[in-house]
């Protein structure tokens, strides 16, 4: 028979696969949730740069756009800006047009009065208060513009003159205006009523008058 030493028992083996205390378990699942972060992390790091890339373009296109449609925007307001201005252009001008032709109408009304008040003065008959009423009405005419024009001794201008009476005369070297029938009145370039005159010109075949006198002294060809 075998004799057993006191004190000591077999113990049963240990297998390998036996649970860990609860230590070790949160310690081992810390390490997972860690391996799993990093591998999420190492996922997400590539992709970060290429997202930011992408937004930043299509930034730049919304501006490239927005500078586009705001040079358009400003193109219309100073097309619009020019038309306006060339709108009130001509308006002025019209405004100024239209007033001339009024008071040229008015005063072409007012010229048979002032041709009465012209006979008048020269026969002598404006006196008394009809002189300071026709005296009145001319002052008011002038001020609107309306001007007088026309004199004896003037050159014929047909633009300006309306010759009524024909003549000649051996005193005149071009057509000139010899008399004023009817004074003819402008306002500013504008020629309401042409002067009617009676006008001579040259008669035919006379010479020009030379500032040269014969010598008196002399008398006729000198005796041989």
């Amino acid at each position: 028979m075998t004799e057993e030493t006191p004190g000591f028992e077999e113990q049963p083996d240990v297998p390998s696969s036996a649970p860990e205390k609860e230590g070790d378990t949160s310690t081992s699942k810390s390490s997972d949730d860690k391996a799993k972060g990093a591998g999420s992390a190492d996922k997400a790091g590539p992709e970060a740069p290429g997202g930011d890339g992408l937004s930043t373009v299509g930034v730049q296109a919304q501006l490239d756009q927005v500078r586009t449609a705001l040079n358009e925007r400003t193109a219309d307001l100073q097309r619009l800006q020019a038309e306006y201005q060339n709108y009130r252009r001509r308006v002025e001008r019209d405004r100024v047009t239209v007033k001339e032709i009024a008071v040229a109408n008015l005063l072409s009304e007012l010229l048979p009065v002032l041709d009465d008040i012209g006979r008048a003065r020269e026969h002598g008959e404006l006196v008394g208060g009809f002189k300071s009423v026709a005296e009145s009405l001319e002052t008011v005419a002038a001020k609107m513009g309306l001007q007088q024009f026309g004199k004896e001794g003037e050159p014929f201008d047909p633009l300006v003159h309306e010759a009524l009476m024909h003549s000649y005369a051996p005193d005149v070297t071009e057509t000139t205006c010899v008399q004023i029938l009817q004074p003819g009145y402008r306002i500013g370039e504008r020629t309401i009523r042409p002067a009617r005159v009676a006008v001579a010109e040259p008669q035919p075949g006379a010479q020009p008058k030379s500032d040269e006198t014969p010598d008196e002294e002399s008398g006729g060809p000198e005796e041989g």
